[in-house]
């Protein structure tokens, strides 16, 4: 809606993710190199945690395109409150295997062969799973079995288990021990830092057609980051609100009042959340409605 008013090509802080805005901090550049590292290598399981909206599924996107370009063969679950039954199933979709889908055996025999073959032709397959957080014990028992296929060259399947910090506790619990231990690689996302969140900001107005962008100043970008923590998918909410309401108020900046009505509106009241800097005769029911409207 206010892409035209103040110049964008297209939406900077769409909260779909888009590999093309893809931020190379450092912390993110390192955990896409392990995931490519690990695949290559063959290393068997990978594990990449981090806090809600810190950019992992980004990450897996990124992967994805990787994976695509170089033609290797993988299966991508997103949903994982799934039983037993369910994840094979699943697995014989995304990979396309030719047998009766709704039998573990047969999917397991061929699974087998499949990544026989591709590894006698010097490739490799990957199984990628989001939100491994809630996995059960029955699906994470069946995956840690399906990584113990493997030659003398390395695992036939390479395993990547993403999840919120609730993954790395529950593979702490003895239950899940085995499992643990066959992990290679650990890749962790936090929050930006406050330059990195000042960077981050910048670089999505400029992939969205605005280079050195002024439209939220240094002040409100640091209150930002404060406010959110300098967490990727709040800070696009954040900003994608902000910019809706200075369009709203024919403005071609934003300013620490039009955040303050944001926060309020998208409930930024924690512990973290600073005074509100709203003065006198501040249109706050207009601005009340702009940024609920830009939620929905």
């Amino acid at each position: 809606m206010y892409n035209a008013f103040f110049g964008f090509s297209k939406s900077p802080f769409n909260m779909s993710p888009d590999p093309a805005f893809l931020f190379r901090s450092d912390q993110h550049e390192e955990a896409l190199a392990s995931l490519i590292y690990g695949v290559q290598s063959r290393k068997g399981f990978i594990v990449l945690t981090g806090e809600v909206g810190t950019g992992k599924t980004t990450m897996l996107e990124c992967l994805r395109d990787f994976l695509n370009m170089q033609q290797v063969a993988f299966a991508s679950l997103f949903n994982s409150r799934l039983t037993v039954e369910q994840f094979f199933e699943m697995v014989a979709y995304d990979l396309d295997l030719h047998c009766n889908r709704l039998s573990k055996t047969e999917v397991l025999l061929s699974l087998n062969h499949l990544l026989i073959e591709r590894a006698e032709a010097g490739r490799t397959t990957v199984l990628i799973v989001d939100e491994a957080h809630n996995l059960g014990w029955d699906v994470l028992e069946e995956i840690r079995l399906l990584g113990n296929l493997e030659t003398r060259r390395g695992k036939l399947l390479q395993i990547i288990l993403a999840g919120q910090q609730e993954l790395d506790h529950k593979l702490e619990e003895p239950a899940y021990r085995q499992l643990k231990q066959r992990i290679a690689l650990r890749c962790v996302l936090r929050g930006f830092e406050l330059g990195e969140t000042v960077a981050y900001v910048n670089s999505r107005c400029e992939r969205a057609g605005i280079v050195g962008q002024n439209i939220i100043g240094r002040d409100v970008l640091e209150e930002i980051h404060h406010r959110t923590q300098g967490m990727p998918r709040l800070i696009n909410a954040v900003c994608d609100n902000l910019l809706l309401t200075a369009f709203a108020l024919e403005s071609r900046t934003c300013t620490l009042q039009m955040l303050d009505e944001v926060s309020a509106d998208m409930r930024l009241t924690d512990s973290h959340q600073r005074p509100f800097h709203s003065g006198p005769g501040y249109p706050e029911r207009e601005l009340h409605s702009t940024a609920a409207h830009g939620n929905e």
